[in-house]
């Protein structure tokens, strides 16, 4: 059933684009851009009106172009154009209404928006960062040189450089760098029909109203309610009687990682944002919040692998930018590892009378490598979305040290009889298996202390991820080994 679904699907897209070829080339001004159907999933169609754009720009067909992006949703246009060879971005980008540009090129990745904006004249550079929202007007911001920020924050609007001034005034990662300030405050002392008044004058220059906040004569924020409280609320009703004063806000210097954990967790679509004093001076949205988790795991993820994390897209990165950030920390193991290679020449007596153990070394050094990796990866994670803290240090410690003796018994007691197998001398097989119970004890006590020390230390857990893990274990293990075949074989 599935396969007979994905045949439906190709020949649907097949025909789709045989149909478009003959039919944009005889009659390119009332093209009709394809539909979402059953046979056809998002991303199908996404990429059928890549190919079709790529198609007519080749051929000069513009106003075909233009006729087929005028209905497609504004981030499927972003995607259509950041898939397009870069000499035809700015082409591509030109034939949008200027409302349209302005709210695809806020869905573009800055690297994309930076080269679009080298492609404009001046006044167009000005007509689209003029009308973009304060936080991604910051976020394009940080990205550009300071020689082209200042300048361009001498040619905005006096009301639009002051919005954009202030969020650049706050520290990258806070809660002020990627709130926005186009925020609707109304006053207690209002009726639900003046508000209804106040919304409609102003809903078109605020970033939302379905959550609406009230503030008092100085400026605190004291109370919020939402747009379907309104709605179901009588007319002469004040605001007072029906906001909630029980809200949650955080201040601008609050973590924006924080932020993303406290929309989580109450389900938020927007959260306040104050100042010292307690001043209502913005909001985060849910869909700001969703590009903050994607920044957090993105960075998570690259510094557990080891590798500096890069703001661009892969293949919009250059090759030797991408090498240079994870040259240094390849070298920082590098180093590392060079105790493994100490450890074994002080050893080297005890590998000389018998040979054989060095034949499990790298069994035993990957095996406690795989456990230290899986017990760092469960206790970064728990930090992570808060199922483990600091406060249960100990027991998260013993718990893991306990689930390293498990894992160790069950392996040691296979890779002994393996290793008897391979030597036939029990003496080297108890060896290994002993040791390897040994270090899986030590690699999951190491996985599990290390991220928590960090934590404490204020430092970031996932710093002490699988390849700094396996570095530890490799130079614990290895000295470890040695000493137990030394006290098993009877060695000198």
């Amino acid at each position: 059933m599935l396969q007979k679904h994905s045949a439906d699907s190709y020949f649907a897209l097949r025909s789709s684009l045989q149909l478009h070829c003959a039919f944009s080339l005889s009659t390119p001004m009332t093209q009709i851009p394809p539909q979402p159907t059953p046979t056809r999933s998002r991303t199908e169609l996404q990429e059928l009106v890549q190919s079709q754009i790529e198609m007519m720009l080749e051929q000069g067909n513009l106003e075909g172009a233009k006729a087929l992006l005028r209905p497609v949703r504004e981030a499927d246009i972003a995607e259509a154009i950041s898939a397009l060879p870069k000499a035809r971005r700015a082409i591509a980008f030109r034939l949008l209404t200027k409302g349209k540009a302005i709210k695809v090129f806020e869905y573009l990745d800055t690297s994309i928006q930076e080269d679009l904006l080298t492609e404009f004249k001046q006044q167009e550079f000005l007509d689209i960062v003029n009308q973009m929202s304060p936080d991604d007007r910051a976020r394009l911001f940080d990205e550009l040189p300071s020689r082209v920020v200042n300048r361009m924050l001498d040619r905005l609007s006096p009301q639009e450089r002051d919005a954009t001034a202030l969020l650049l005034g706050y520290r990258p990662g806070t809660a002020g760098r990627i709130m926005t300030p186009e925020v609707m405050a109304l006053t207690e002392d209002l009726t639900v029909a003046q508000t209804f008044a106040r919304i409609r004058q102003s809903a078109n220059s605020v970033e939302t109203i379905y959550e609406l906040y009230v503030k008092d004569r100085e400026g605190s924020l004291v109370g919020v309610f939402s747009l379907r409280k309104l709605v179901t609320s009588r007319m002469d009703q004040r605001i007072g009687d029906i906001m909630t004063r029980d809200l949650v806000s955080v201040q601008t210097d609050t973590d924006q990682e924080e932020v993303a954990k406290l929309i989580q967790r109450y389900d938020f679509l927007t959260l306040p944002v104050v100042d010292i004093d307690g001043n209502l001076v913005g909001i985060i949205t849910v869909d700001d919040v969703l590009d903050v988790v994607e920044e957090e795991t993105t960075e998570d993820i690259y510094t557990s692998g080891a590798v500096a994390a890069g703001g661009d897209s892969y293949f919009e990165s250059n090759l030797f930018q991408r090498a240079r950030k994870r040259v240094t920390w390849l070298l920082i193991l590098l180093v590392a590892n060079t105790g493994t290679a100490a450890v074994m020449q002080g050893g080297e007596a005890i590998l000389n009378q018998v040979v054989a153990l060095t034949f499990f070394i790298p069994l035993l050094i990957g095996t406690g490598g795989n456990v230290g990796a899986q017990s760092s990866t469960v206790v970064i994670r728990g930090l992570n979305t808060e199922d483990l803290s600091i406060k249960k240090a100990l027991a998260t410690i013993q718990r893991e040290a306990v689930a390293g003796l498990l894992l160790g018994m069950m392996l040691g007691a296979i890779v002994t009889v393996w290793a008897y197998v391979l030597e036939r001398s029990w003496g080297v097989a108890y060896s290994v298996g002993v040791s390897l119970v040994g270090i899986s004890v030590l690699s999951a006590t190491a996985g599990t202390a290390l991220p928590l020390l960090f934590k404490q230390m204020k430092l970031d857990p996932a710093l002490m991820s699988a390849p700094f893990i396996t570095t530890i274990v490799d130079v614990l293990g290895v000295l470890l080994y040695l000493n137990v075949a030394r006290a098993i074989l009877g060695l000198g």
